[in-house]
């Protein structure tokens, strides 16, 4: 009997995987930009959250991908928007891309940006509240586009929406 040549590995078993952790977190997730799609985003986010025990900062990093969903939702032209979720170095990134592509005359640039900023007006507050970074830029990737991202740091995070004490001020 000949021996059988597959190039297909063999089946892993997931108990034999290390449970999820903070440091494996690294989601990407293409959708259609449609208006469901925050939504959808919002729902992964939680649930990829809580599964890489990161339960702690659920709500800033809800809020922060909703709003760039919605933004990214709203400005592209093409029918998909990506969302890459990463967590590194401590702290939660989280970025957009769309097909919205660079305004080559300045004051259209310009103002197709203020209008994106002025999108972001919540995503900018939470994430000042975080301690954390945000921006706006043009994509890399062959296909264009425009990038938008927040970065997270774990600390800050954990403490958006819990009240201040006295010990804070």
């Amino acid at each position: 009997m000949p021996a059988v040549v597959t190039s297909c590995p063999p089946p892993v078993h997931s108990d034999l995987l290390p449970p999820p952790t903070p440091e494996t977190l690294a989601y990407s997730l293409t959708l259609p930009a449609a208006p469901q799609t925050p939504a959808i985003i919002r729902s992964a986010t939680r649930t990829i959250l809580q599964v890489h025990g990161l339960g702690d900062v659920t709500d800033a990093a809800v809020q922060v991908a909703s709003e760039l969903a919605v933004c990214a939702c709203r400005f592209t032209p093409t029918g998909e928007v990506y969302v890459s979720l990463r967590y590194r170095d401590g702290a939660l990134r989280v970025i957009l891309y769309d097909g919205h592509p660079r305004h080559t005359h300045a004051r259209l640039a310009a103002a197709c940006e203020a209008r994106r900023r002025a999108t972001l007006r919540v995503l900018a507050c939470v994430v000042r509240a975080c301690r954390g970074d945000w921006g706006i830029g043009e994509a890399r990737e062959p296909g264009g586009g425009t990038r938008m991202w927040a970065v997270l740091p774990h600390a800050g995070a954990c403490a958006y929406l819990r009240p201040a004490s006295n010990a804070d001020v």
